[in-house]
This record gives structure tokens, sequence and C-alpha cells, in this order.
């Protein structure tokens, strides 16, 4: 599968993955900062990636969706883009993307940064933002106002509400008015894998960084165990008032712990 992608800046490779119902557009901003401060401020050049992953952005839609195809597709883009190894930066569904990765392919993973998110199954969390996007009809929709309003009635958090809608899109399609970049169908159908948890009968032995939010529920004591036996090299950082978006609700934040996660840090 060819997967949608953009590239910033020359160096080390660095390849970002979005959570579920995100985009590569998501992480642009972080992108071009963690680009421009890797060369000015850590004297360290990075090439980042970021990624539509399949059934997401601009990347070819499935019926298949699950850890295991997801983790070939970013293996087959390390083979596409000639990257013999890079530093892995997951976000949600995207952190276990990573870590499956990391996993089965430890001789291409340099560093990982998984953000908030554990490598545990998760009850149902998103069954609240189906049923809002479902009941949008986004094809019959007369406008994108109402399409938010839709949403509004259905969700109380307004930082979801705008999340989604930056996945909603003019159809150029005959006969459909709004559609979404997600391909809301089989997220919807495979909901239950991606809420799954990552088996691993071998530890990522790698220096390992896991990013929470404060005010998350995602990461928590509980998990601590678990992160610990797959990833003994591994740390752990939360960033104040923040929530499970971390990076972008303290980008300025993130980003530096990440840097200097990356490009100072000393593989344990």
């Amino acid at each position: 599968m060819q997967l949608n992608f953009k590239k910033i800046g020359e160096g080390f490779p660095v390849v970002i993955l979005h959570g579920l119902m995100g985009s590569l557009d998501n992480w642009q901003t972080i992108a071009k900062k963690m680009a421009v401060l890797s060369e000015s401020v850590f004297h360290n050049p990075l090439c980042i990636y970021t990624i539509d992953q399949r059934n997401h952005g601009r990347s070819p839609h499935s019926s298949l969706f699950d850890y295991a195809c997801m983790t070939t597709d970013l293996y087959d883009f390390f083979k596409q883009q000639n990257i013999e190894k890079a530093h892995l930066i997951g976000h949600s569904m995207g952190g276990k993307v990573a870590m499956n990765f990391a996993f089965q392919f430890p001789e291409l993973t340099e560093k990982l940064v998984v953000v908030d998110i554990a490598p545990e199954s998760y009850s149902d969390k998103h069954s609240d933002v189906f049923d809002a996007l479902f009941a949008t009809h986004a094809s019959t929709a007369e406008s994108r106002d109402a399409v938010q309003a839709i949403l509004r009635s259905k969700l109380q958090d307004e930082t979801t509400v705008q999340f989604l809608l930056k996945s909603l899109t003019r159809s150029e399609m005959p006969g459909v008015n709004f559609e979404w970049r997600f391909n809301l169908e089989a997220l919807h159908k495979n909901y239950a894998a991606i809420s799954g948890d990552i088996p691993s009968a071998n530890p990522f032995h790698g220096p390992s960084l896991f990013v929470k939010g404060s005010n998350s529920n995602y990461i928590t004591s509980s998990n601590y165990g678990r992160i610990a036996a797959l990833f003994p090299h591994h740390t752990i950082e939360e960033i104040k008032q923040a929530g499970h978006w971390v990076h972008a609700e303290k980008p300025d934040e993130f980003t530096d712990i990440v840097l200097r996660f990356i490009t100072v840090q000393i593989g344990l």
C-alpha cells in the first residue's frame, strides 16, 4: 500500500504516526517545529516524515484494518523511502502501531516515543463519537455548519468536534455532498481490534519515551508494570494541564521533551 506522506527537513529520519480518526495534518505544526529546532538549537538535524495511515487522510481505504496490517504498511514505507533506521513517534492508535513495529523490527527502530497510550486493551471510548459521526449523514448534509451542529448536539467536548471536522471534506462524487477522509465504516467495524492490546514475547530494548497528559487517563500507574516489562529502557514524562491530545494542547512543552530525548539523551 502506498501511504500518503509529507517530508520536512534533512537529517536522521523521524516517522510520526497519528491517532484514530486523525491525519498527518494534525502533526504539521509539530513536524515543522521539530525540523527547525533540531538543527538550530540541538544541532542534530532531523528529517520528519508524517504519514496518513491506511483508512485515514489521503491514504488508500481498505476493509482490512488492524495493527498487523498497519505495521506491514509502515515496514513497506521504510523500504519505499529507503529508510534504514528511524525514530518513531506515535500518538494513541499510532503509538500502538509504533510499539508493534518496534517489537517486530527493532533493527529499524532507533528510539521510540509513545504519546498518551499504553500497550494495553481499552474499554470502549468512542461509541459516542461513532454515533455522532453516523448521525451527521455527511453525504447528504447541506452544509459544513449542519454537520458541525449535529456533532455539537451529540458530543459535549468542543475539542473533539473541531478535531473531527478537520477530516470533513466536500465530495467530488456525483450526488454526494460531504465525506469523511477517514473510512468511517472500516474504523467502526474493526474498532475492537484497535482497542486491543499489543502482545509481544520480545520486549523492545531500545530507548523509549512515554509522554502522557496529566488530565488524561490513557496512561495510569496501573500500566507502569507492563510498560516496564515490555520497554525495559523507558522513561515516562507527564505534561501538566494537558489531555489526550497532549501534543496539540502543549506543543512547546511536548516538542522540547521529545527533541531532548531524541537528539540529546544517550541511549540507555
